[in-house]
């Protein structure tokens, strides 16, 4: 529970210890599942599903999966949950941030399409979850969880109560897989064309400015639970409050348009690629001179280009 100051028999109040380690073992044992669900899914399961000479799991995909098992270590366990549940609200929202924005596009990279389907299955969970990984009922619902989540009361009641809190974190993370899978979803039916994703992410970053103008300018205590004496850093709470906005504001919306410009960059390099790699030139005499790009030029490619040049001139009579 919260490490609060101790009063010695003198009457001063003692620095707490803010890096006391905590142990979290339902942290190490949900990521030592996932792991070994991971591993023993791509040894017993995918090898029957994949076609043979396809691989069950790419090594893309692994390295992936590695960096999200990592992350979410990172985020959920000691030191920084223990500092954002009790001192810091600005860790609180960086924690926050890494399980919206960052590990549910991680994970889904990694994740086989094969793997995805076993796990969202055919049930009712999987069919509403299907239901609301589409752009519109995802993002209506991501940026209501990020708004209630961010409400005074409901932060204070999490603080201090931990079953809530760690619930608030998986529909936290439920949501944020939804609204990326538009995006990175390894399903292909789910996933919309690029200027789209670049349309959905834009609004996606919209609604959470909201919250985090309203941290960065508040002037008074928004959070009771992190209205505490011991002040880790020397970091005020009003200081700390503002921190947070602008991790929300900076880190949130940043990262999504970094997401929006390389997925618009790439698309318009594949389109200029396919314009280039089919482009025929003639000589004067109508005959084909040369094709720019790479791709190797085809019978079908001449035959296009004289259809569209018309008929030949006919040669004057003798």
């Amino acid at each position: 529970m919260h490490v609060l100051a101790v009063i010695a028999q003198t009457g001063a109040v003692s620095e707490p210890d803010y890096f006391r380690w905590q142990p979290h073992p339902e942290v190490w044992i949900l990521l030592t599942g996932l792991v070994g669900l991971y591993v023993f899914a791509a040894k017993s399961l995918g090898p029957r599903l994949v076609p043979a000479g396809t691989p069950v799991v790419t090594p893309a995909q692994k390295r992936w999966f590695t960096l999200g098992i990592v992350l979410t270590w990172i985020a959920a366990d000691w030191p920084m949950h223990d500092i954002s549940e009790e001192y810091l609200y600005s860790v609180h929202m960086l924690q926050h941030m890494l399980l919206t924005f960052i590990i549910p596009p991680v994970m889904l990279k990694a994740t086989p399409e094969w793997l995805a389907r076993i796990v969202i299955g055919d049930g009712r969970v999987g069919r509403a979850f299907l239901k609301l990984a589409r752009p519109i009922p995802a993002a209506l619902v991501f940026n209501a969880v990020q708004l209630g989540t961010h409400w005074s009361g409901v932060v204070n009641a999490s603080v201090e109560n931990g079953l809530l809190h760690y619930g608030l974190h998986t529909v936290v993370v439920i949501t944020a897989l939804a609204v990326w899978m538009p995006v990175v979803s390894p399903l292909p039916e789910l996933r919309i064309n690029p200027p789209s994703q670049c349309i959905h992410l834009f609004l996606t970053s919209i609604v959470p400015t909201i919250p985090a103008a309203w941290l960065a300018l508040a002037d008074g205590v928004l959070y009771e639970a992190y209205d505490k004496p011991a002040r880790l850093w020397g970091i005020g709470v009003t200081s700390d409050q503002q921190a947070a906005g602008l991790i929300m504001k900076l880190g949130g919306g940043v990262f999504l348009w970094v997401c929006i410009v390389f997925i618009f960059f790439r698309w318009s390099a594949k389109q200029d690629h396919g314009i280039t790699a089919r482009r025929v030139v003639l000589d004067d005499d109508g005959n084909v001179a040369s094709v720019e790009g790479p791709e190797p030029l085809t019978v079908d490619d001449v035959q296009r280009v004289f259809d569209q040049s018309g008929p030949a001139p006919k040669e004057p009579a003798g």
